[in-house]
């Protein structure tokens, strides 16, 4: 679960918080991964690692008792919330590059090898969907990313802030 657990979709307050996001410090080298939590629930209201910050931006209900095709549906309103938002970024940025996530991972998991922290990160927070990335400038690039933990999970949209290229994780 997220802080923003129960708040619908608005795209002006996710680019709003992208926009806070990027004007936020971001830890240095060796900075240990460290989960930010509200102080109130407790809920995961960020993350924060050597050269990064993720922050989520919105949460869907969970899944629970949905089958086909109300899940599809469910599932397909996530993805509209990552498109609208990718869009209105694309606008403001140029053209997005794709990132894949989910097999590099599973392949450096199968081998036996670590990740490297943001990916280490991402994984942990079950944000395996493919990254939207927009390299901003030499030493920041944003990405999405849209994950679900299992089938009856809600699904995370969150930013990440990185002051290293975003790529795949090296095999």
């Amino acid at each position: 679960m997220t802080v923003r657990l129960g708040e619908p979709f608005d795209l002006g307050r996710a680019v709003s918080d992208v926009e806070a996001l990027l004007a936020a410090p971001v830890p240095g080298p060796g900075q240990t991964t460290v989960d930010r939590g509200d102080p109130v629930s407790g809920e995961w209201a960020g993350t924060d690692g050597d050269g990064f910050r993720i922050v989520p931006l919105w949460e869907s209900a969970d899944f629970t008792g949905l089958y086909d095709p109300e899940w599809n549906q469910a599932a397909a309103v996530a993805q509209e919330h990552l498109a609208l938002l990718g869009h209105e970024l694309d606008r403001r940025w140029g053209p997005h590059r794709t990132v894949g996530m989910r097999v590099a991972v599973l392949r450096r998991h199968r081998r036996g090898r670590p990740l490297p922290v943001l990916h280490q990160a991402l994984t942990d927070r079950d944000l395996l969907g493919d990254l939207t990335v927009w390299d901003l400038a030499a030493d920041r690039c944003l990405a999405l990313s849209l994950g679900q933990s299992d089938g009856d999970a809600p699904m995370v949209l969150a930013a990440i802030l990185s002051t290293r290229p975003v790529t795949e994780p090296p095999e």
